[in-house]
C-alpha cells in the first residue's frame, strides 16, 4: 500500500548571506543587478510592484525563503510563516496560476509582523486597500478578488520555478518598482564585485545626457565604421 504524501515539506535553510552581503544590495536599482549577472536574473515582466508601485513603496533586497504552493493554494506560504527570518523576502511560486489569489492583506500583514522585508508571487492578490495599510512592498501577477484553498499539498525552503527563473532558499532578491531580480548563491560575491564599476558607468553616462549627448559613443564609432552602408 501507497502511503499518502505528506501535506507539507518544510526545509529549515542552513545557508544564508552575510549580514554584510545583504547590505551590498540595499537601495540597488534592480537594472544595475541584472547587468551584473550578464543580462540574467529577472523575473518575468507580468509579476510587478502591486498597484504599480502607485500606493506601496515596493523596495526592498533579501534572502529568499521559498514556498511551493500550486495553483490556487496558500498553504505553503502560511507554513513558511514559522521559518521567516527578518529580512527575508518571501517567494510564493503557485505555477503562474492567476484565477485564484495567492495572497490577502492579512497574510501579509502577518509576513510584516514576522519581520519580513517583502514579497514576492506569480500570482495575483487581493484586498488591495488593506496591503497597501500594510505596507509591506510585494510583487505579484495583479489582482483578482476570487479566493484560494489552504489544503496543499505544499513546499517550504525548496527550490523554486517563478517568472522563469529557479529560485532557492538563500538567494539574494532584489525588487524595486521596475521589477525583481533574482541573484543565485554562488554569485553574490561575483555580483557585489561588479556593482560598483556598473554604477559609476550608469553615473558617467547620466552626467553625459545631462550635458547633451544625444547618441552612445559605440553608436556613433559604429555609424563611422564599415559595418554600415550609407545609401
Amino acid at each position: 500500500m501507497i502511503e499518502e504524501p505528506p501535506v507539507l515539506r518544510i526545509r529549515k535553510s542552513t545557508r544564508r548571506p552575510t549580514a554584510e552581503q545583504i547590505a551590498a544590495f540595499q537601495g540597488v536599482p534592480t537594472g544595475f543587478v541584472v547587468d551584473a549577472l550578464g543580462g540574467l536574473g529577472a523575473l518575468s515582466g507580468r509579476i510587478g510592484p502591486i498597484g504599480e508601485g502607485r500606493d506601496v513603496a515596493c523596495i526592498a533586497a533579501g534572502p529568499a525563503l521559498t514556498a511551493d504552493c500550486g495553483p490556487a493554494d496558500v498553504l505553503a506560504t502560511f507554513a513558511a510563516l514559522a521559518v521567516v527570518q527578518p529580512g527575508d523576502v518571501l517567494v510564493a511560486a503557485s505555477g503562474g496560476y492567476e484565477g485564484a489569489a495567492g495572497f490577502g492583506d492579512r497574510l501579509v500583514g502577518m509576513m510584516r509582523n514576522c519581520g519580513a522585508a517583502g514579497f514576492v508571487t506569480d500570482a495575483p492578490g487581493r484586498d488591495y486597500a488593506g496591503v497597501v495599510a500594510v505596507g509591506l512592498p510585494v510583487w505579484c501577477a495583479g489582482l483578482t478578488p476570487a479566493t484560494p484553498f489552504s489544503k496543499g499539498p505544499g513546499s517550504v525552503g525548496y527550490p523554486v520555478q517563478i517568472g522563469g527563473q529557479s529560485v532557492a532558499s538563500g538567494d539574494m532578491v532584489v525588487g524595486d518598482r521596475d521589477g525583481v531580480v533574482v541573484v543565485p548563491f554562488a554569485r553574490i560575491d561575483e555580483v557585489i564585485e561588479r556593482l560598483g564599476a556598473i554604477a559609476r558607468m550608469e553615473a558617467q553616462l547620466d552626467a553625459e545626457v545631462a550635458a547633451g549627448r544625444r547618441m552612445p559613443q559605440w553608436v556613433e564609432d559604429m555609424l563611422d565604421g564599415e559595418a554600415v552602408a550609407w545609401e
